[in-house]
């Protein structure tokens, strides 16, 4: 095996073990939301914003990804900001109310730059297998929610802790994979700079209509995840479910998510153009949030089964399209930046939309059926975005008209 292939294969690992720590830190706030209003003492509006600020978050930092990158490298970039999650983590289960949201804005907005500078460094370093690493990141990320989400009320339950030694139990993974990206991927490149240049700047993509449709359907399925991902447990605890049963339909809907991850970019970038496969996982989440506002325990692991195809199927498709869409490095970290900041800021939403319209109706069959609405968009942009063109070719054609 050559110097570049075995560099190659140690940056796919510490990738996937870096991914699987950009969810646990919200995912796994859900199934112990009513733990942590009890304890805290937060309003249904408290536990919104508990779930909804990390997701602003997301937004909100991301545009400062590029930049960071190229000013100090990727590798150093996203060590720092792990070794961040890492001390976040521990650091927001130690006091009250304050310290928690602190904590999580602040993990929150590590997790952002390395949301972007991930697919950068895929598009750079796999650029013949941008399907397959893409899918392997994102079945991190899905393998990583799901774990959060059906372990840490067990881990909950096992320490006299509560809720705080769940959540910190995140801390520990992520000090790991500091270590790891640190040792094998950092370092190495600063010996060797030119293994590793960084990404060059470039124009806005806010003029790009197919950026725009990018950004567009991800923020839509984003919206509907993070809705999922912080509701869904509580849905089910108010329909009888025990917090263990309710967590553990959560972290089926992740688990599905992983072999969809896996499998659907690396076969949807062989494909034409992904409009057939936008549909399809917007179909399949329509399916199971139907079944949840309709009939929540009448098939409640069939819904979940369909929500993870659905969702799954959908962020991973947004994920690649960053790569499919641009025919640079540099056009791939603005289009990701673009795409999460202003995708994460509108995601954001869900979770503070759904929790505000169940106080005010005291059903969950009102804001389940508005995420059930916004379906009808996210095909529309989905169907826009899944057409093979590339970003910037608007932009360049505009200008050349204009001379």
């Amino acid at each position: 095996m050559s110097a570049n292939s075995r560099r190659t294969l140690v940056l796919g690992v510490a990738i996937a073990l870096v991914a699987a720590n950009l969810r646990p830190a919200l995912a796994g706030v859900g199934p112990v939301l009513s733990d942590i209003r009890g304890d805290l003492g937060l309003s249904g509006v408290g536990a919104s914003l508990l779930t909804s600020l990390p997701v602003i978050c997301l937004g909100a930092i991301a545009a400062f990804a590029p930049a960071l990158g190229r000013r100090w490298g990727s590798e150093r970039v996203i060590a720092l900001v792990v070794a961040v999650i890492a001390v976040s983590l521990a650091l927001r289960v130690t006091d009250g109310r304050v310290v928690l949201f602190v904590g999580s804005i602040v993990a929150a907005g590590a997790i952002a730059i390395a949301n972007v500078l991930i697919p950068a460094v895929i598009k750079r370093d796999f650029a013949g297998h941008t399907g397959t690493m893409t899918g392997i990141y994102t079945m991190s990320l899905s393998g990583a929610a799901a774990v959060a989400a059906g372990v840490t009320v067990p881990l909950s339950d096992a320490t006299d802790q509560g809720w705080r030694g769940g959540l910190g139990f995140w801390a520990i993974p992520a000090a790991v994979a500091f270590g790891v990206w640190t040792l094998l991927v950092w370092l190495p490149a600063r010996r060797n700079p030119t293994a590793a240049p960084p990404h060059r700047g470039g124009g806005s993509l806010l003029r790009d209509g197919l950026a725009w449709y990018i950004t567009l359907y991800f923020g839509l399925q984003s919206l509907s995840f993070y809705s999922v991902l912080s509701w869904l447990p509580s849905i089910y605890r108010d329909e009888g479910y025990d917090p263990a049963t309710a967590g553990l339909l959560l972290s089926i809907s992740a688990f599905v998510q992983i072999p969809i991850s896996l499998v659907l970019p690396p076969f949807a970038a062989r494909a034409r153009d992904q409009r057939l496969h936008t549909l399809a996982c917007t179909v399949a989440t329509l399916a199971g949030l139907t079944g949840v506002m309709i009939a929540p325990s009448g098939a409640p692991y069939l819904w979940v089964v369909l929500l993870g195809i659905g969702q799954g199927g959908s962020f991973g498709l947004g994920l690649l399209l960053f790569s499919l869409r641009t025919r640079t490095t540099a056009a791939t970290a603005r289009l990701s930046a673009q795409a999460q900041t202003v995708g994460y800021l509108l995601a954001a939403t869900g979770p503070l939309l759904v929790g505000a319209l169940h106080d005010v109706t005291d059903s969950w069959s009102v804001p389940v059926g508005l995420l059930i609405v916004l379906l009808i968009p996210q095909v529309v942009f989905g169907l826009l975005a899944g057409a093979r063109r590339f970003v910037g070719a608007e932009v360049r054609e505009t200008a050349e008209t204009s001379r």
